[in-house]
């Protein structure tokens, strides 16, 4: 066995060959794969020129032995071929056991580390495209219609408490926190107390907090491909290509505060957690036998801090939102599979997998203790791990069955199906009312629609291949290409680390199939994929090294030190014609997402002439002493929350929105509504749509002609315009009483109504032609303060009168007609 020291050297002379000699690392490979089939070989055994082989021999890269030869130090190789540090008692004779320290690779590499913040800055940046529209005139305008539900129990929470301390109150939340999302409540609730709990806080938390937990993400993505494929710059990728995912950033982006934020940090987590179990035992078997190599895995303290952070990811991933129990159905298709290739491979699964069922076991008792205690979640969805546990055992024990019988495992799968099938069966039998709770939720989930994101990735309005292309990037096609290859190398040899990745994608693909909005979740674990498919893509064509994986011979990889006491240059860098041919392969690879990511972030930005009524609405309520629910505005649904928000701070539900905007919208009475709403609504807000409107109806007689008629139609009676833009793509209204004018006429004449009206930059003539009735008086209701021309009088309307609905009498009027 080598001592510190040599590896050192081995490694310093490694890495220099590789910076010194283009075909550096063909010939590493080569002398590699020599050590790996015999303990010492010749010359004639391998294909190199004798000047190549004669520089290895003087740099003390290969080493006499015997009269023959062989690489001085594989360990300290290898480390470099794959970007890792040297690792600590290195031999030739094998690779060190396990994972002890939860090794990574890089954490002690500054290159690596570089290349990490390089690919951190880019989903930043990423996440920022939209940030004018988020900051406006010192307010927070957050994209889309949902953040401004978590905002809204976030205020709540924290006018209940600003004390991070004060962690009973989560246990008397209000029921509409507690239905489906209640941890991710209390989440943004806890961070806010942290600065401060104030409106100040609150804010920040509602700007920052998706950005922040998306770059935290990015480093568990990081760890993950490391951990899976033993090479940094896989990892590096990964993170790339989850920072230029445009459907990852639009749900993550500055402001988008939402429930998708945790849920995507603790998948990643449960994925991070759930890989370095297998490869733990994966590594420890390529040095020993399986019974020695399971025995010391569960010896290690490591494998059990691994079980209960990930009993933690999976109790608290029960509470974070609606559909948390879709999470766990790729975790139980990865057990029964992990259960097979045990079985496959003389290894008990129920051992090899007891870590797991530990950490599904905490995670059982952390979603039951919320559920029993603060109330949180319905029953069968805090019951779901405990579901899972269950089966989990079961299939396990089919396993070790399976194993000591030592017939084939397709039987066993199979077998697995039924008994998940059974379950099911049996939970709608004995619990029908928890399985109608469930088909709920899951029609909800997978089968509603009426938003854009409840339509399928791969939509046959892009062509069916398109749509993943808009959504997620070219690192899809990578990654399933590695996918198809993942499925097929765990077919072959024991490898439940890429058995893992390979259902998570799998499952969440079939999810994002169903509707996009899953496009996100099956993004983290296929941008490890993607990543792995890039380097592999750029060794191809001779840019870099093979991912460790795919090197022949020297896959049986050494796990490293992370100390960081050894500056190990771990990432070569390329010369310039090399690095420009990778600059460009990653602008091709990357440049769409670039061209989309601002693109569909900004489909859910508000526009100024949202913003714009928003303000206006907002003045307007304050001056006029309205409060809710005299104040709500009636809007399309998917802004209404937004506008609610900022006039009212009521922004929990906008189911009223949802029920009677398009009716209203596309009706021809305007007025005739004023009647249905009461004092349900204060304000409208009229937006453009896609194709023509009726011109009678009210989306074109407000919008188009802003309430003051046109085109032979006529002006409102209870619509005061208060903002319009200049595009018209959004106005807004104050749906008032109106001041009633009446005097006295002709009978059977028409008399003209006048006033000339002026907002912001628009200004218009509201005129009306009002009939003398039989009684000789005409009435006519008007939304505007100002001079009234009624035939040859005038008459002053104050803003009062129209707020109150008053009735204002004028003199005689003199008929013009003749």
């Amino acid at each position: 066995m080598t001592d510190d020291a040599d590896s050192s050297a081995v490694s310093d002379a490694t890495t220099a060959f590789l910076d010194d000699r283009d075909d550096g690392e063909r010939a590493l490979e080569v002398v590699l794969e020599a050590d790996s089939a015999s303990s010492t070989w010749t010359f004639d055994d391998i294909e190199l020129d004798s000047g190549t082989f004669g520089e290895l021999v003087s740099r003390g890269i290969v080493t006499k032995a015997d009269g023959e030869y062989r690489v001085a130090d594989v360990g300290a190789v290898e480390a470099v071929l794959a970007g890792e540090e040297v690792p600590k008692e290195s031999s030739d004779t094998g690779p060190v056991g396990g994972l002890d320290s939860f090794e990574l690779g890089i954490w002690g590499d500054r290159r690596a580390l570089a290349g990490l913040a390089g690919a951190l800055f880019l989903a930043f940046v990423m996440r920022i495209t939209q940030f004018r529209s988020v900051f406006r005139d010192g307010r927070v305008v957050s994209p889309g219609n949902d953040p401004y539900f978590y905002r809204y129990w976030m205020e709540e929470l924290l006018a209940e408490s600003a004390s991070p301390t004060d962690i009973g109150m989560l246990a008397e939340m209000p029921p509409g926190a507690l239905s489906r999302r209640p941890l991710t409540h209390a989440l943004n609730w806890w961070i806010a107390t942290l600065f401060g709990g104030d409106q100040w806080a609150a804010e920040l938390v509602a700007t920052w907090l998706p950005v922040a937990a998306t770059l935290a993400l990015g480093v568990v993505v990081y760890a993950l491909a490391v951990v899976v494929t033993r090479d940094v710059r896989v990892g590096i990728a990964s993170v790339v290509l989850l920072a230029v995912a445009p459907v990852h950033a639009v749900y993550t982006q500055v402001g988008f505060l939402e429930h998708r934020l945790h849920q995507y940090f603790w998948l990643g987590v449960t994925l991070l957690t759930l890989a370095w179990l297998a490869v733990d035992l994966t590594r420890r078997r390529e040095s020993m036998d399986a019974r020695t190599a399971v025995r010391e895995h569960l010896g290690s303290p490591m494998t059990w801090i691994s079980a209960v952070v990930l009993g933690v990811a999976l109790g608290v991933s029960v509470h974070l939102w609606g559909g948390s129990p879709l999470v766990f159905i790729p975790l139980a298709v990865y057990i029964g599979l992990r259960a097979a290739v045990d079985a496959r491979e003389r290894i008990s699964p129920t051992l090899a997998n007891l870590p797991v069922l530990v950490g599904l076991g905490i995670g059982s008792g952390l979603s039951v203790w919320l559920h029993a205690n603060w109330g949180w979640r319905l029953a069968f969805v805090a019951y779901t791990p405990v579901l899972v546990l269950g089966g989990a055992v079961a299939v396990l024990a089919l396993g070790d069955l399976w194993r000591h019988l030592e017939v084939r495992t397709g039987g066993l799968v199979a077998l697995e199906a039924g008994v998940a099938g059974l379950v099911l069966y049996a939970l709608r039998r004995l619990r029908p009312e928890n399985w109608a709770d469930a088909r709920g939720r899951a029609d909800d989930l997978l089968f509603r629609d009426g938003a854009t994101e409840t339509a399928s990735l791969f939509t046959v309005d892009y062509a069916v291949i398109f749509g993943p292309l808009i959504q997620i990037g070219v690192g899809f096609y990578l990654g399933l290409a590695v996918l198809v290859w993942a499925v097929w190398i765990a077919s072959r040899r024991y490898e439940p680390a890429w058995v893992l990745l390979a259902v998570y994608a799998s499952v969440f693909m079939v999810f994002a199939a169903i509707q996009v909005r899953f496009a996100a979740q099956f993004v983290i674990p296929l941008s490890v994929l993607g990543g792995f498919g890039f380097v592999y893509a750029l060794s191809v064509i001779d840019l870099a090294r093979r991912p460790l994986p795919l090197r022949g011979g020297t896959g049986q990889a050494r796990p490293v030190a992370t100390d960081g006491g050894n500056d190990t240059r771990s990432i070569a860098l390329p010369d310039g014609r090399k690095a420009a041919y990778i600059l460009g392969i990653g602008l091709l690879v990357c440049g769409m997402s670039l061209l989309y990511v601002p693109g569909l972030s900004g489909q859910i930005t508000h526009d100024d002439g949202q913003y714009e009524a928003v303000v206006a609405i907002e003045e307007h309520a304050a001056e006029t002493d309205r409060a809710y629910p005299q104040s709500f505005v009636l809007s399309e649904w998917g802004d209404n929350r937004m506008y609610n928000y900022f006039v009212s701070g009521e922004s929990q539900r906008y189911d009223y929105a949802m029920s009677n905007y398009d009716d209203f919208r596309s009706g021809d009475d305007p007025d005739g509504h004023y009647e249905q709403f009461e004092d349900r609504v204060g304000y409208v807000v009229v937006t453009e749509v896609d194709g023509d409107a009726p011109a009678e109806s009210a989306q074109v007689r407000l919008l188009e002609d802003l309430g003051a008629g046109g085109d032979g139609g006529d002006a409102l009676a209870h619509y005061q315009l208060l903002s319009v833009d200049d595009e018209r793509s959004a106005a807004a209204f104050a749906v008032v009483p109106g001041a009633t004018i009446d005097a006295p006429g002709e009978p059977g004449d028409t008399v003209d109504v006048r006033t000339d009206v002026s907002v912001g930059d628009e200004s218009f003539a509201y005129e009306r032609e009002v009939p003398v009735g039989e009684d000789g008086r005409l009435e006519v209701t008007v939304p505007y303060a100002g001079a009234y021309s009624v035939g040859d009088e005038r008459v002053d309307v104050s803003e009062t009168d129209v707020m109150n609905g008053s009735r204002i009498e004028v003199g005689g009027i003199e008929d013009d007609s003749n």
